[in-house]
């Protein structure tokens, strides 16, 4: 068919058009576009039927993500298999539950548990010395506070004695 006979649908013969320049000139890019850019969108499946990529998207252009990202460490990978010690643990708790609610067994569990822990620590090379050391300096607080409770009740029973009066 020549450019000049009309088309068969009876519309008149179009010029052919020169391409529009944008409206912002473009910096060249380094990157090649991506394939959604140079692809039309997928249409989607039949009602009913899965698509063949999650989503329906294209598959990907660069290879798969097991190529492009390495697989993230375990938890812990970075320093071996360095656990925390269980008595650095119990000396933490058993300080606390001292301080609040056991006053003197309390302590004393957690401050020869924090000792003990802190000797494992050094020989193991575990993690939990800053539990260890917590609990024990809480458990030697827990002792001092234990102790001078005992010294002011003691020295308050005499005064207490004298001063409740008697009736006869």
């Amino acid at each position: 068919m020549s450019d000049t006979t009309p088309p068969p649908d009876g519309r008149a013969p179009q010029p052919p058009q020169p391409p529009q320049p944008p409206a912002y000139p473009q910096a060249p890019s380094a990157y090649p576009p991506p394939a959604s850019a140079t692809q039309p969108a997928p249409t989607p499946p039949p009602y009913g039927q899965q698509p063949s990529q999650p989503g329906g998207y294209p598959p990907p252009a660069y290879g798969t993500p097991q190529q492009q990202y390495a697989a993230a460490p375990a938890y812990g990978s970075a320093y071996g298999s360095a656990k925390t010690n269980t008595l650095a643990v119990v000396s933490l708790i058993a300080s606390i539950v001292g301080l609040v609610f056991v006053p003197f067994i309390g302590s004393i569990v957690g401050v020869i548990t924090g000792h003990m822990s802190l000797s494992q620590i050094k020989q193991t090379g575990e993690q939990g010395r800053g539990m260890g050391l917590t609990g024990t300096i809480l458990g030697w607080v827990g002792l001092a506070f234990s102790i001078l409770g005992l010294i002011l009740l003691f020295a308050f029973i005499p005064y207490m004695m004298t001063t409740i009066p008697t009736t006869t």
